[in-house]
């Protein structure tokens, strides 16, 4: 741990990271320090920010690499030049040999590579932070790509999450960070990453994405090829298509950005709210754009290794918040997030939803280009904080997934409303699921469960009179017992009482005389002590 610690520290002094900290903004207390820093010993070299940042990152490993790979969606946030550094984050991570990759793959299948493909090629086509992926062709001639994990991935990825808890443990001793449940939040997503590394996992999670956009329009997902896709190995159909970060090859192929750019809005909540199931590393180097007619375009999506859920109770009360405030209905998402217990106890919702309000008024009807999300976010940070609004581990995926969306819309059509997109589609998924439909549908389902519980009916409403019976017995068996209890320990004090008067009582008659001839010699308090030690013992 201390020596990873230590790499950590090396690899920010050897790159000069300290150089990106706009010092003009520090405090000058803290402008002093790093003006003193030995980091300033180390020279700068002939490398840019962006690429120093890019290669740091890199040297760090996997979970490094994936905060890159999310901060390259939000050219927003970051100068053109760190930006297109941190895109080249999303699928040219120096690869490792060909060679390597090959005497895996023959490991992994236990056979040889001439008997699994007809074709291999050792030089990889993209290499990302958790694997590599290599062009081949199957002995039928179907065209597909092989994934490999990276080797000796896991052990590095063990020491980062290690240092994550540590750090994640001394924020939960810190008040003001407590409510962000730190250790949840790792946990959750030490979980997600570690699933990243079971390539039966990515690929039972590609087959449930595409049987849930079948023939759609929206999204295609390419198929896996399960003989030869193990757990370090997988094998997927090959797609040719567009990267959705090249604009200027969708431009020049003329495609509809605007469309484009909802569309992706729509399979995002159809993902969330239809299927309860959604891409959750949606980063442009894991979109592409299909070849096909320009004015009806369509996603392709892969690597999904980390996919998402929400329970029925999460997907209510998001839906109903989302509603609320697109309607501007304040106090209604105050009260939904009291009702949850998404934040402290005794929030008053009118206050509440007053400073909701301040924060959010300003962004509504705006298009993307004018929503400053960095003020936004700083507000609602500032808000959750005054309400001890804590952190809710299992949204912190789908609060990624709808950044990385956001950041893409961002960049296909920075005209793109995404509220007035979203909101059609929110209200009909709410009318289907509350209305008759939704009823419907739900009767439907358990229909098959209601019909093998029916004839069990009579048999299971005599077993709970029968039950009710029973418990309403020893309950009042359980009162007359007490009844009981407490007329024997009344009968218990009395006796205890007369024994006491009784004992009292004798011990004066024995000592009256010398009592009389003490009493005689003694002043006033020391009489009345006497006198209240005596009602005192006799009292109940």
């Amino acid at each position: 741990m201390s020596l990873r610690l230590v790499w950590i520290f090396w690899v920010i002094t050897r790159y000069r990271l300290d150089t990106l900290i706009p010092m003009e903004r520090l405090p000058w207390l803290l402008r002093l320090l790093f003006l003193l820093s030995p980091l300033r010993l180390f020279p700068v070299g002939p490398r840019s920010r962006g690429e120093r940042l890019r290669l740091a990152l890199e040297t760090l490993g996997p979970i490094f690499v994936k905060f890159g790979q999310m901060l390259s969606t939000r050219r927003d946030l970051f100068p053109a030049d760190i930006a297109d550094e941190l895109k080249r984050l999303q699928d040219q991570v120096p690869p490792f040999p060909g060679e390597e990759a090959e005497a895996l793959v023959e490991q992994e299948l236990a056979m040889s590579l001439s008997a699994a493909f007809a074709h291999f090629d050792t030089l990889p086509l993209a290499s990302a932070s958790v694997a590599q992926v290599h062009a081949a062709r199957l002995h039928t001639g179907e065209e597909v790509v092989v994934k490999i994990i990276r080797p000796g991935i896991e052990r590095v990825m063990r020491q980062d999450m290690a240092l994550m808890y540590r750090v994640a443990h001394l924020l939960k001793r810190i008040p003001e960070a407590r409510r962000l449940r730190p250790v949840e939040v790792v946990a959750d997503y030490e979980a997600t990453l570690f699933d990243e590394l079971d390539l039966h996992k990515e690929a039972a999670n590609t087959s449930q994405l595409k049987r849930n956009f079948k023939d759609s329009p929206l999204l295609y997902v390419p198929g896996i090829h399960w003989p030869l896709t193990h757990r370090r190995v997988m094998v997927q159909e090959r797609i040719h298509g567009v990267p959705v970060a090249d604009l200027a090859a969708l431009q020049a192929h003329g495609t509809d950005l605007r469309k484009l750019a909802e569309r992706g809005v729509e399979i995002f909540f159809t993902q969330v709210f239809r299927d309860n199931f959604f891409h959750a590393d949606m980063h442009p180097g894991n979109i592409f754009v299909a070849h096909g007619d320009p004015s009806d375009p369509q996603y392709i999506a892969i690597d999904c290794g980390i996919v998402g859920s929400l329970t029925r109770e999460d997907q209510d009360y998001l839906a109903r918040n989302l509603l609320a405030f697109f309607h501007q209905d304040y106090y209604e998402v105050a009260a939904l997030h009291i009702e949850s217990g998404w934040v402290g106890e005794g929030t008053r919702a009118n206050e509440f939803a007053a400073a909701i309000r301040a924060v959010c008024e300003p962004i509504l009807e705006k298009p993307l280009k004018d929503i400053s999300f960095g003020q936004v976010l700083l507000g609602l940070f500032q808000t959750a904080r005054r309400f001890n609004m804590e952190v809710q581990p299992q949204l912190v995926l789908l609060q990624k997934t709808l950044l990385n969306i956001e950041g893409l819309g961002r960049q296909l059509y920075p005209d793109l409303d995404l509220w007035s997109t979203a909101k059609p589609y929110l209200e009909r998924w709410m009318k289907d699921r509350a209305g008759p439909r939704g009823l419907w549908d739900s009767l439907r389902r358990q229909a098959p469960e209601l019909t093998r519980q029916l004839p069990e009916l009579p048999v299971l409403a005599h077993q709970a009179l029968t039950r009710a019976e029973v418990e309403h017995k020893q309950r009042r068996r359980q009162a007359e017992a007490l009844t009981g209890m407490r007329r024997h320990l009344n009968h218990a004090a009395r006796s205890t009482r007369r024994m006491r008067l009784g004992l009292l009582l004798l011990a004066l008659a024995l000592a009256w005389q010398p009592l009389l001839g003490w009493a005689a010699g003694q002043p006033w308090p020391v009489l009345l002590a006497a006198a209240l030690g005596v009602v005192l013992l006799t009292w109940h």
